[in-house]
């Protein structure tokens, strides 16, 4: 302890702090930037003591170094790229039909790994990816709108499991998330907070994106921060999102890189693409007219063939079947087979658009001269294509939800404007079967590799040697987080803002970098999700497929019937050895249970339409009881899950507004938009309520008579037809809205079927007007702002 004689007195806290610093690890450590060593492993970084001053004037004094968290020596920058929904075969690289030139450029100067894997579903990937723990350890075991009160399913984050933002960002790396963020819990998204779990708040020093699992790419819904844009088009009839967010990618590195090039950024870039709704501009659909119109089962055995002669398969790998419920293309109609064909197209074209905008991203890394010293990780989903259209598809997504069955010939109709923004559709399942080749099952499904295997290249010139060559150890997304710590230079942290830390649950890939013979070191995973479960270990995999994305639950979890594959040299899980091999299914079902016990996993919750209701899920709401809410004018954008429920009752609105405008006119309370929801507004001097029915069908009652001028209170009056035959409670029935002004009625009318489960994914309820698209075609954005005074409106259930 001599080091400390020469040093004044201290108390208690700066020596303990003293002490801490000075017998931190050498492997902690970096010396070269501070004169004293830097314990990296307690988060933030403490500033090195200094002695007090005592000489009294400061031009006979020294002054000591100005303290500067920075990233270690060589650190590179990193950037993250993942895209939604797409399948193994889903990239030209791993066999797909759809050219991807980014992807394969990064795939031919650097590694491509072929047993790289998700959690099979979009929230719990992003928060394993982010964490480096299994997705039940950070309380998302499922996604954020269907969360339970059970641990593993809450939707919130642990302090405990701190993000890699942050821990990047706390040892000197600037950071950024653009695009997709699906973390947030969904009672959380609103200005009432907490923010915590934000983006901003959570590790990330920008944020541009959306809150939520989609949005419409024609007319999102985003934040930059924690603030609201209002109308990111901006008037702009080309406007798309996957365009926006790249731009603003782009202009972010560059600013960072302008003002602060020695400090490394880190990039997390995850598109809403192509996750439904499938938007694109129609010169990208024009490309692809025609690519599918041989049909899914050609299409899938082509990108297989293309599989094997591109060697991301071994030799000998069979082709799954194909999940019984899929009809066999030439068994289709001609019509069935325009549409789905269209279908495909369209999600193709997807594709090819977000390849484009990605490229954008890298070819402005590669122009400030950080490509090099850039580790790039380009996840090809972050589960298996989806199969969530149903047999058929869907022209509105939002049909599936409300338990509305659309038509082949209704959605023929829409076939011009497909992917354009009158349509929010998805395709037929038999397409996300096609692009997870050569695997049977697909996205929501992690007891096959349908559902978890993605396509995966790593690139990082300036420290892999290695160009094109294929990485065949088994990883999973656990392994992100590891891995860019590794290569940083950078230890896992004890604590991070006091708070003490699980260790991350995934591997380092580092190790395969240089060495494409190295023995696995990801031995043991466990999935599941919604029941759908299974176990690897060592080259084989135990599962069941316990329930299909398109339909309910087959058996009791007790009855499920497991499957047993040696993937070790059955790559696409093609024969099912459980009976031959009964001694060895056991054993993985009982290491899945320990796993399960060891990650949060129990219960199991099979229970995947019900969770949408928050209180049959047990998790908390901001509404709570309440029967009614008083909202005032500037509230707004908020989802469905943070605003009042006026489904499958009676209601009343009644808002209290200052007309003294002569053109009076605009939305005065608006709820969803084009595909489903409702608004109170003033048309032409009257008021109008307007139910818009998944855009199929619309109602509307509009008042006899003018507002008066100056002050009055509108009352639009909801009630509903909700008892069967039995009196039991009907859900999605009609009802009768009445319209009165000051007390006096002026207009009714009949709403003949009403959405019984979701208005939307993404668009929001506001007052005083109706942002991202809008409930009635009586108005636009921009003409929906409200003229006059709104002094208040309140909705309150009967």
């Amino acid at each position: 302890m001599t080091a400390f004689r020469t040093l004044p007195a201290l108390h208690g806290a700066s020596l303990a702090a003293l002490v801490a610093v000075l017998l931190a690890a050498p492997s902690e450590a970096q010396e070269s930037d501070y004169q004293v060593p830097v314990n990296r492993r307690d988060l933030p970084i403490a500033a090195p003591w200094q002695p007090a001053i005592e000489t009294l004037d400061a031009r006979d004094a020294k002054a000591p170094p100005v303290f500067e968290v920075k990233a270690p020596k060589g650190a590179p920058n990193v950037v993250v790229i993942m895209i939604d929904d797409l399948g193994f075969g889903g990239t030209s690289a791993f066999g797909g039909v759809t050219k991807t030139p980014t992807f394969d450029r990064l795939a031919r100067n650097g590694l491509m790994y072929n047993q790289f894997h998700s959690t099979a579903l979009c929230s719990p990937t992003r928060q394993a990816l982010l964490t480096g723990r299994n997705h039940h350890s950070v309380n998302m075991g499922s996604i954020t709108e269907i969360a339970t009160s059970f641990p593993g399913q809450t939707g919130k984050l642990p302090e405990s499991c701190a993000k890699l933002p942050e821990t990047l960002r706390l040892n000197g790396y600037s950071t950024a998330h653009f695009g997709k963020c699906h973390e947030v819990a969904a009672w959380e998204i609103s200005p009432s907070g907490p923010l915590t779990r934000w983006p901003t708040l959570s590790g990330f020093d920008k944020f541009y994106g959306f809150l939520g699992g989609e949005t419409n790419q024609w007319s999102p819904a985003i934040y930059d921060g924690v603030t609201p844009v209002d109308n990111p088009a901006k008037g702009d009839p080309n406007y798309h999102f996957m365009n926006d967010m790249t731009t603003q990618a782009i202009n972010w590195v560059r600013s960072q890189q302008s003002l602060t090039p020695d400090k490394p950024f880190f990039v997390y870039f995850v598109p809403g693409a192509t996750h439904a709704p499938h938007h694109v501009p129609k010169s990208y659909i024009e490309k692809h007219e025609g690519d599918f119109d041989e049909g899914w089962d050609v299409i899938r055995k082509r990108i297989y063939e293309n599989q094997k002669r591109l060697g991301v398969i071994p030799k000998g790998t069979e082709l799954a079947d194909k999940p019984k419920d899929i009809k066999d293309w030439d068994s289709l109609t001609a019509d069935e087979k325009k549409l789905f064909a269209r279908q495909a197209d369209v999600f193709a074209a997807f594709l090819d658009m977000t390849d484009t905008e990605i490229g954008r991203l890298v070819s402005a890394i590669e122009e400030l001269g950080e490509l090099d010293n850039t580790l790039i990780v380009f996840i090809a989903g972050d589960n298996g294509t989806s199969a969530e259209g149903g047999m058929i598809g869907m022209y509105n997504e939002m049909t599936y939800f409300n338990g509305v069955d659309e038509t082949v010939p209704d959605m023929l109709e829409k076939y011009d404007e497909w992917g354009g923004p009158s349509t929010y559709p998805h395709m037929a399942a038999g397409w996300a079967v096609c692009f997870d080749s050569p695997f049977t099952w697909t996205k929501q499904v992690p007891a096959n590799y349908g559902g978890t295997r993605q396509g995966t290249v790593v690139h990082w010139p300036a420290r892999i040697k290695a160009k094109g060559e294929l990485r065949d150890q088994w990883h999973h997304v656990i392994d992100i987080a590891p891995t860019i710590l590794e290569a940083a230079g950078l230890p896992q942290p004890r604590t991070v803002n006091g708070v003490g830390q699980r260790p991350m649950e995934g591997v380092s890939m580092v190790y395969s970098f240089d060495d494409a013979e190295a023995a696995d070191r990801h031995l043991v995973q466990y999935f599941e999700i919604m029941g759908n479960r299974g176990l690897y270990y060592d080259g084989w995999f135990a599962g069941t497929v316990h329930m299909f994305p398109w339909a309910p639950p087959r058996n009791t979890f007790e009855n499920d019937v497991w499957e047993l594959y040696h993937v070790a040299e059955d790559f696409s899980m093609a024969n099912n050895l459980a009976s031959k091999h009964p001694e060895k299914l056991e054993e993985l079902k009982e290491m899945f249970l320990t796993e399960a016990l060891k990650y949060k996993v129990l219960p199991l919750d099979d229970r995947r339409q019900l969770r949408v209701n928050a209180k049959l899920a047990g998790r908390p709401t901001l509404m709570g009881d309440r029967k009614s809410l008083t909202v005032y004018e500037g509230l707004g954008f908020l989802p469905e899950n943070d605003f009042i429920d006026t489904k499958n009752t009676s209601f009343e609105i009644v808002a209290e507004i200052d007309n003294t405008a002569s053109d009076a006119g605009g939305v005065i309370v608006s709820q969803g938009g084009r595909f489903g929801g409702w608004s109170l507004y003033v048309h032409q001097g009257k008021p109008v309520y307007t139910y818009n029915f998944l855009g199929l069908e619309s109602y509307s009652v509009t008042s006899d008579t003018g507002l008066p001028e100056g002050k009055s209170t509108i009352k639009l009056a909801f009630e509903y037809d909700g008892k069967n035959g039995d009196g039991q409670p009907k859900l999605g029935a009609g009802g009768t809205a009445t319209l009165s002004i000051d007390g006096k009625q002026v207009g009714t009318a009949k709403v003949d079927k009403t959405q019984f489960a979701i208005w939307s994914a993404d668009e929001t309820a506001n007052v005083g007007l109706d942002r991202e698209t809008s409930v009635s075609t009586d108005y636009d954005e921009e003409s929906s702002k409200f003229k006059g005074k709104i002094e208040k409106v309140t909705i309150s259930l009967k």
